[in-house]
């Protein structure tokens, strides 16, 4: 009987001011002989932060993360990334670039975990990781959320909400959803789904165009498209689901809030590019901080995919 190969995975550590530490920690034991990882991150972030959570996990530094074969089952492998400024943001855009620069060059899978986009926000121009990632690449990009109930996709992102219906044009909308149909199809993530069904975006659709003209501009797109059904009212549209539904929006919150309430199992999936970027459904979850509340599942069902 052949034996079974190990999956191998890059972790972008993302923000140390975070529960991430403490996540990779706890998912140790559960990992062990069973994923191969390269951590990219500073040491000294993770040093730190594990004597404040009085982690034994030792390290071993990776000189060359094209090498897994120096992969130590027994340690937190990390591939050290040098701080190049005081500030903050900087060192994480940096971390960020090389992350990319990797699983660009291997094609193995990336997780990113959660970072405090504010800090970016108040300096550059950054949407978020999607969007980074499609800029820094040069590639169209789109956020996909994989459940184990049902899976969403928002067709805006990180955007003032007032800003939305600016999206909602005709040809906006053919490309987005060509774009969409050929990326899930692509071979790399194996995704496929029953059912596709588009949200209006108005209440009750709109209401005959008597509230706004955008579910019309919707309806008459998704006659283009035979395998996107809708649109249907947003309100009413999770109160029965299969399993292997899609559903799309045109704005992050209108899917993010039921996704959330209704999977167990969540991640959050990067379509377009040219490896596999995967992050856990959750964000820094500062609050919890060194307390060992932290949910391991949405980094562990990232790993195991």
């Amino acid at each position: 009987m052949a034996k079974k190969s190990i999956k191998k995975k890059y972790i972008f550590l993302g923000d140390f001011d975070s529960i991430n530490i403490e996540i990779i920690c706890k998912s140790f034991s559960l990992l062990k002989n069973k994923v191969k990882y390269i951590i990219i991150a500073n040491t000294d972030d993770v040093q730190k932060y594990q004597k404040k959570i009085k982690d034994k996990l030792k390290i071993n530094i990776i000189i060359d993360p094209y090498d897994f074969d120096k992969v130590n089952a027994n340690y937190l492998n990390i591939f050290n990334v040098n701080h190049i400024s005081k500030k903050k943001f900087e060192n994480l855009l940096n971390q960020i670039k090389i992350a990319n620069l990797i699983a660009r060059n291997t094609g193995i899978d990336l997780i990113t975990m959660a970072i405090d986009k504010s800090i970016f926000k108040k300096k550059v121009a950054f949407t978020g990781m999607t969007e980074h990632l499609a800029e820094i690449n040069k590639e169209k990009t789109i956020m996909l959320l994989y459940g184990d109930n049902f899976s969403v996709i928002p067709l805006t992102t990180h955007i003032n909400i007032k800003n939305v219906n600016l999206y909602i044009k005709s040809k906006k909308l053919v490309s987005n959803l060509t774009f969409l149909l050929k990326s899930i199809r692509e071979k790399q993530y194996a995704l496929s789904f029953k059912t596709i069904k588009f949200l209006c975006y108005n209440p009750h659709c709109g209401e005959n165009r008597t509230i706004g003209n955008e579910d019309y501009i919707i309806n008459k797109t998704l006659k283009l498209f035979k395998n996107i059904k809708g649109p249907f009212p947003a309100d009413s549209s999770f109160s029965e689901f299969k399993k292997n539904t899609l559903f799309i929006s045109t704005y992050h919150d209108q899917v993010l809030i039921p996704f959330k309430a209704l999977n167990k199992k969540m991640i959050n999936i990067t379509l377009g590019l040219k490896y596999r970027r995967l992050s856990p459904a959750h964000g820094t979850a500062k609050d919890i901080k060194f307390k060992n509340k932290a949910n391991i599942n949405s980094f562990i069902e990232c790993m195991k995919i």
